[in-house]
Protein backbone atom coordinates (compact mmCIF):
# COMPACT_ATOMS: atom_id res chain seq x y z
CA UNK A 1 0.00 0.00 0.00
CA UNK A 2 1.63 3.32 -1.21
CA UNK A 3 1.06 6.40 0.68
CA UNK A 4 0.91 10.09 -1.02
CA UNK A 5 -0.30 13.48 -0.82
CA UNK A 6 -2.26 15.52 -3.65
CA UNK A 7 -1.01 19.08 -3.79
CA UNK A 8 -4.65 20.35 -3.16
CA UNK A 9 -4.07 20.21 0.54
CA UNK A 10 -2.19 23.04 -0.05
CA UNK A 11 -4.85 25.06 -2.21
CA UNK A 12 -4.30 28.62 -0.04
CA UNK A 13 -0.72 28.15 -0.77
CA UNK A 14 -1.20 28.21 -4.14
CA UNK A 15 -3.49 31.02 -3.94
CA UNK A 16 -6.97 29.58 -3.81
CA UNK A 17 -8.71 31.29 -0.66
CA UNK A 18 -12.54 30.14 -0.33
CA UNK A 19 -14.57 33.04 -0.13
CA UNK A 20 -17.77 34.14 2.32
CA UNK A 21 -15.19 33.65 4.94
CA UNK A 22 -15.10 30.28 5.00
CA UNK A 23 -10.99 30.89 4.97
CA UNK A 24 -8.57 33.36 5.67
CA UNK A 25 -5.31 33.67 3.35
CA UNK A 26 -2.39 32.51 5.23
CA UNK A 27 -0.25 34.58 3.32
CA UNK A 28 2.35 31.74 2.45
CA UNK A 29 2.55 30.99 -1.05
CA UNK A 30 3.95 28.17 -2.62
CA UNK A 31 5.23 26.87 -6.22
CA UNK A 32 4.81 22.76 -7.23
CA UNK A 33 8.01 22.12 -8.11
CA UNK A 34 10.03 24.90 -5.87
CA UNK A 35 7.88 24.23 -2.28
CA UNK A 36 5.56 21.00 -2.89
CA UNK A 37 7.41 19.01 -4.28
CA UNK A 38 10.47 19.27 -2.14
CA UNK A 39 7.83 18.83 0.97
CA UNK A 40 6.56 15.47 -0.58
CA UNK A 41 10.51 14.26 -0.97
CA UNK A 42 10.63 15.53 2.67
CA UNK A 43 7.55 12.89 4.28
CA UNK A 44 9.32 10.55 1.88
CA UNK A 45 6.08 9.58 0.29
CA UNK A 46 5.48 7.18 -2.73
CA UNK A 47 3.15 9.51 -5.06
CA UNK A 48 2.39 12.97 -5.63
CA UNK A 49 -1.01 14.28 -7.11
CA UNK A 50 -0.90 17.37 -8.99
CA UNK A 51 -3.68 19.99 -9.19
CA UNK A 52 -3.31 21.08 -12.97
CA UNK A 53 -4.56 24.54 -11.93
CA UNK A 54 -1.59 25.04 -9.17
CA UNK A 55 1.67 25.11 -12.32
CA UNK A 56 1.80 26.33 -15.50
CA UNK A 57 0.55 22.80 -17.25
CA UNK A 58 0.17 23.85 -20.71
CA UNK A 59 4.19 24.96 -20.40
CA UNK A 60 6.62 22.55 -21.63
CA UNK A 61 9.71 23.88 -19.56
CA UNK A 62 8.37 23.60 -16.52
CA UNK A 63 6.60 20.12 -17.19
CA UNK A 64 10.24 18.88 -18.18
CA UNK A 65 11.92 20.48 -14.84
CA UNK A 66 9.14 18.85 -12.69
CA UNK A 67 9.46 15.13 -14.27
CA UNK A 68 12.93 15.37 -14.05
CA UNK A 69 12.53 16.59 -9.94
CA UNK A 70 9.82 13.79 -9.33
CA UNK A 71 11.85 11.25 -11.41
CA UNK A 72 15.13 12.13 -9.52
CA UNK A 73 12.94 11.33 -6.03
CA UNK A 74 11.41 7.97 -7.82
CA UNK A 75 7.87 9.62 -6.98
CA UNK A 76 4.98 7.86 -8.82
CA UNK A 77 2.46 10.69 -10.11
CA UNK A 78 -1.16 11.77 -10.91
CA UNK A 79 -2.06 14.68 -12.46
CA UNK A 80 -5.65 15.93 -11.29
CA UNK A 81 -8.06 18.14 -13.51
CA UNK A 82 -12.21 19.81 -13.40
CA UNK A 83 -11.91 21.81 -9.93
CA UNK A 84 -14.21 23.05 -9.21
CA UNK A 85 -17.01 21.37 -11.28
CA UNK A 86 -15.93 19.69 -13.53
CA UNK A 87 -17.87 18.60 -16.96
CA UNK A 88 -20.85 20.09 -15.13
CA UNK A 89 -22.03 16.78 -15.40
CA UNK A 90 -22.15 16.17 -19.21
CA UNK A 91 -23.28 20.26 -20.09
CA UNK A 92 -20.50 22.01 -20.68
CA UNK A 93 -18.69 21.83 -24.21
CA UNK A 94 -16.06 23.98 -22.61
CA UNK A 95 -15.28 22.10 -20.17
CA UNK A 96 -14.99 19.46 -22.20
CA UNK A 97 -12.75 20.75 -24.69
CA UNK A 98 -10.78 21.96 -21.85
CA UNK A 99 -10.23 18.52 -20.47
CA UNK A 100 -9.46 17.22 -23.33
CA UNK A 101 -6.47 20.01 -24.23
CA UNK A 102 -5.63 18.66 -20.39
CA UNK A 103 -4.94 14.95 -21.35
CA UNK A 104 -1.75 14.90 -23.33
CA UNK A 105 -0.35 17.09 -20.81
CA UNK A 106 -0.16 13.81 -18.41
CA UNK A 107 3.33 12.24 -20.16
CA UNK A 108 4.56 15.77 -20.07
CA UNK A 109 5.38 15.10 -16.45
CA UNK A 110 5.45 11.33 -16.69
CA UNK A 111 2.32 10.72 -15.38
CA UNK A 112 -0.20 7.50 -16.26
CA UNK A 113 -3.32 8.81 -14.50
CA UNK A 114 -5.20 12.05 -14.67
CA UNK A 115 -7.96 12.71 -12.16
CA UNK A 116 -11.38 13.69 -13.56
CA UNK A 117 -14.15 15.82 -12.17
CA UNK A 118 -17.91 14.92 -13.70
CA UNK A 119 -19.71 17.52 -11.30
CA UNK A 120 -20.07 18.46 -7.79
CA UNK A 121 -22.69 19.92 -5.34
CA UNK A 122 -23.61 21.89 -7.17
CA UNK A 123 -26.03 19.45 -8.87
CA UNK A 124 -26.32 17.20 -5.82
CA UNK A 125 -30.20 17.87 -6.10
CA UNK A 126 -30.84 17.59 -9.90
CA UNK A 127 -32.26 14.52 -11.47
CA UNK A 128 -28.73 11.81 -10.82
CA UNK A 129 -30.37 9.36 -13.63
CA UNK A 130 -29.91 12.37 -16.70
CA UNK A 131 -26.70 13.14 -14.79
CA UNK A 132 -25.60 9.98 -15.12
CA UNK A 133 -26.23 9.59 -18.52
CA UNK A 134 -25.30 13.30 -20.07
CA UNK A 135 -21.50 12.27 -18.25
CA UNK A 136 -21.08 8.80 -20.21
CA UNK A 137 -22.26 10.24 -23.50
CA UNK A 138 -19.69 13.33 -22.96
CA UNK A 139 -16.63 10.20 -21.46
CA UNK A 140 -17.99 8.09 -24.50
CA UNK A 141 -16.31 11.03 -26.94
CA UNK A 142 -13.78 11.67 -24.70
CA UNK A 143 -12.27 8.25 -23.88
CA UNK A 144 -10.57 7.57 -27.37
CA UNK A 145 -8.36 10.70 -26.58
CA UNK A 146 -6.92 8.84 -23.67
CA UNK A 147 -6.85 5.59 -25.16
CA UNK A 148 -4.63 7.23 -27.60
CA UNK A 149 -2.29 9.16 -25.32
CA UNK A 150 -2.00 5.87 -22.89
CA UNK A 151 -3.93 7.88 -19.94
CA UNK A 152 -6.08 6.48 -17.73
CA UNK A 153 -8.85 8.81 -16.59
CA UNK A 154 -9.77 8.26 -12.78
CA UNK A 155 -13.55 9.88 -11.88
CA UNK A 156 -13.42 11.18 -8.77
CA UNK A 157 -16.68 11.16 -6.76
CA UNK A 158 -17.00 14.83 -6.01
CA UNK A 159 -20.21 15.51 -4.14
CA UNK A 160 -22.00 14.99 -7.16
CA UNK A 161 -22.52 10.92 -7.96
CA UNK A 162 -22.79 7.92 -5.05
CA UNK A 163 -20.15 5.29 -5.70
CA UNK A 164 -22.71 3.14 -7.85
CA UNK A 165 -23.96 6.05 -9.64
CA UNK A 166 -19.92 6.48 -10.50
CA UNK A 167 -19.81 2.16 -11.34
CA UNK A 168 -22.75 3.17 -13.30
CA UNK A 169 -20.77 5.78 -15.97
CA UNK A 170 -18.02 3.47 -16.06
CA UNK A 171 -19.58 0.57 -16.99
CA UNK A 172 -21.58 2.34 -19.04
CA UNK A 173 -18.50 4.04 -21.45
CA UNK A 174 -17.07 0.50 -21.00
CA UNK A 175 -13.23 1.30 -21.65
CA UNK A 176 -10.37 0.33 -19.38
CA UNK A 177 -8.85 3.76 -19.48
CA UNK A 178 -11.65 5.30 -17.29
CA UNK A 179 -11.31 4.21 -13.81
CA UNK A 180 -12.23 5.87 -10.13
CA UNK A 181 -9.97 8.60 -8.28
CA UNK A 182 -12.28 7.63 -4.68
CA UNK A 183 -12.86 10.34 -2.37
CA UNK A 184 -13.12 8.75 1.44
CA UNK A 185 -14.88 11.84 2.62
CA UNK A 186 -16.79 12.65 -0.02
CA UNK A 187 -18.98 9.61 -0.13
CA UNK A 188 -19.66 10.39 3.91
CA UNK A 189 -21.14 13.48 2.67
CA UNK A 190 -23.23 12.27 -0.15
CA UNK A 191 -24.89 10.22 3.19
CA UNK A 192 -22.85 6.87 2.17
CA UNK A 193 -20.74 4.24 4.12
CA UNK A 194 -17.49 4.78 3.13
CA UNK A 195 -16.58 1.70 3.76
CA UNK A 196 -19.62 0.12 1.58
CA UNK A 197 -19.00 2.62 -0.95
CA UNK A 198 -14.82 1.37 -0.99
CA UNK A 199 -16.03 -1.99 -1.80
CA UNK A 200 -18.41 -0.82 -4.44
CA UNK A 201 -16.04 0.94 -6.22
CA UNK A 202 -12.45 -1.35 -4.99
CA UNK A 203 -12.18 -3.40 -8.31
CA UNK A 204 -11.92 0.42 -10.47
CA UNK A 205 -9.85 2.36 -8.20
CA UNK A 206 -6.80 3.47 -9.65
CA UNK A 207 -6.24 6.96 -7.31
CA UNK A 208 -7.55 8.04 -3.58
CA UNK A 209 -8.30 11.53 -2.15
CA UNK A 210 -7.54 9.96 1.57
CA UNK A 211 -9.68 12.49 3.14
CA UNK A 212 -10.81 12.48 6.83
CA UNK A 213 -13.62 14.42 7.89
CA UNK A 214 -15.48 15.48 11.67
CA UNK A 215 -19.23 16.89 11.70
CA UNK A 216 -19.26 20.71 12.36
CA UNK A 217 -21.03 21.30 15.85
CA UNK A 218 -24.54 22.57 14.71
CA UNK A 219 -24.02 22.75 11.29
CA UNK A 220 -26.48 20.82 9.30
CA UNK A 221 -25.70 17.78 7.55
CA UNK A 222 -27.26 18.73 4.21
CA UNK A 223 -24.13 21.29 3.60
CA UNK A 224 -22.54 19.06 2.28
CA UNK A 225 -19.40 20.92 2.71
CA UNK A 226 -19.35 23.44 5.15
CA UNK A 227 -20.96 21.34 7.60
CA UNK A 228 -18.25 18.32 6.98
CA UNK A 229 -14.69 20.02 7.15
CA UNK A 230 -11.47 17.95 7.21
CA UNK A 231 -9.44 16.98 9.82
CA UNK A 232 -6.18 15.56 9.70
CA UNK A 233 -6.47 11.50 8.86
CA UNK A 234 -7.25 9.61 12.04
CA UNK A 235 -8.72 12.48 13.75
CA UNK A 236 -12.10 12.10 11.87
CA UNK A 237 -15.22 9.77 11.53
CA UNK A 238 -13.73 7.86 8.74
CA UNK A 239 -12.48 4.62 8.96
CA UNK A 240 -9.57 4.55 7.07
CA UNK A 241 -7.96 1.11 7.88
CA UNK A 242 -11.57 -0.39 7.15
CA UNK A 243 -11.25 1.34 3.82
CA UNK A 244 -7.16 0.66 2.92
CA UNK A 245 -7.98 -2.93 4.18
CA UNK A 246 -11.22 -3.43 1.07
CA UNK A 247 -8.45 -1.50 -1.70
CA UNK A 248 -6.14 -3.80 -0.53
CA UNK A 249 -7.84 -6.68 -1.10
CA UNK A 250 -8.96 -5.68 -4.44
CA UNK A 251 -5.22 -5.47 -5.27
CA UNK A 252 -5.53 -1.94 -5.36
CA UNK A 253 -1.74 -0.72 -6.60
CA UNK A 254 -2.30 3.68 -6.06
CA UNK A 255 -1.67 5.23 -2.86
CA UNK A 256 -3.53 6.82 -0.07
CA UNK A 257 -2.79 9.81 -0.74
CA UNK A 258 -4.08 12.59 1.83
CA UNK A 259 -6.07 15.57 0.50
CA UNK A 260 -7.69 18.41 2.61
CA UNK A 261 -9.88 20.84 1.45
CA UNK A 262 -12.01 23.30 3.96
CA UNK A 263 -10.20 22.39 7.46
CA UNK A 264 -12.00 22.35 10.80
CA UNK A 265 -11.21 23.55 13.90
CA UNK A 266 -9.02 23.13 16.01
CA UNK A 267 -6.61 21.91 13.35
CA UNK A 268 -7.20 25.57 10.83
CA UNK A 269 -4.98 26.99 13.54
CA UNK A 270 -1.92 24.96 12.30
CA UNK A 271 -0.07 25.25 9.24
CA UNK A 272 -0.91 22.94 6.46
CA UNK A 273 2.18 21.34 6.55
CA UNK A 274 1.78 20.09 10.05
CA UNK A 275 -1.67 18.55 9.58
CA UNK A 276 -1.17 17.08 6.59
CA UNK A 277 2.26 15.47 8.12
CA UNK A 278 0.05 13.81 10.32
CA UNK A 279 -1.95 12.53 8.28
CA UNK A 280 1.04 11.10 6.38
CA UNK A 281 2.34 9.18 9.68
CA UNK A 282 -1.27 7.98 10.04
CA UNK A 283 -1.02 6.33 6.67
CA UNK A 284 2.42 5.02 7.22
CA UNK A 285 1.01 3.20 10.58
CA UNK A 286 -1.82 1.83 8.29
CA UNK A 287 0.52 0.59 6.03
CA UNK A 288 2.41 -0.95 8.66
CA UNK A 289 -0.73 -2.59 10.40
CA UNK A 290 -1.41 -3.98 6.68
CA UNK A 291 1.79 -5.21 6.55
CA UNK A 292 1.69 -7.30 9.89
CA UNK A 293 -1.44 -9.01 9.15
CA UNK A 294 -0.57 -10.27 5.94
CA UNK A 295 2.67 -11.52 7.82
CA UNK A 296 0.50 -13.36 10.50
CA UNK A 297 -1.80 -14.36 7.38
Amino acid sequence: MLVGIDSYSFHRYFGEIYDGGLQVDPGTRWDMLGDFVPYAVGLEVDEVALETIFYPVMDDGYCADLKAALDAAGLKRVIGWGHPDGLHTGKDETAFADMIRHIPRAEKVGAQIMRIVAGSMLYVHDDHAEMVKRSIAMLKRGIEVAEDHGVTLALENHIDFTSEEIVQILEGVGSEHLKVNFDTGNSLRLFEDPVQAARNVAPYCVATHTKDIVLRRFGPPEERFTSWPSAPAGEGLIDLLAIARVLDEAGFEGSLAIEMDLIAEPWVSLPEEENVRKGVEYLKGIRRQLEAEKGRA
